[in-house]
């Protein structure tokens, strides 16, 4: 399993239920569609957390790198339903960090 993590803060963080509904309707798209296999949303509590990473974290769990390239193919498209989706969370957001990891050992390379 591969792991895409977000994280960001809102641009208007009084709008932060808007911005769960969304994010939800968003990636729940995704995954109807095959191009996603999980996600979760979480929210850093009592403030605790290095200031570089935002409030909010999100994991987008994926099979293989290479359905990871068909969500960001349809994603990129900007067009559609995709982008009427993709709109409503990236216009809500700011000070985005991401990074991929994966389940370790990998299958391929075997248990030690």
């Amino acid at each position: 399993m591969n792991y895409y993590h977000l994280w960001c803060n809102l641009k208007e963080s009084h709008k932060d239920l808007e911005f769960c509904r969304a994010l939800d309707d968003y990636l729940g798209y995704l995954k109807s569609r095959g191009l996603i296999q999980r996600y979760s949303l979480s929210r850093r509590k009592f403030g605790f957390g290095p200031p570089s990473l935002g409030e909010f974290h999100v994991v987008i769990e994926i099979d293989d790198l290479a359905q990871l390239d068909s969500a960001f193919g349809i994603v990129a498209r900007r067009s559609g339903e995709t982008e009427v989706r993709h709109r409503e969370v990236y216009s809500a957001v700011t000070d985005l960090t991401t990074a991929l990891y994966r389940d370790f050992p990998d299958p391929q390379r075997g248990k030690t």
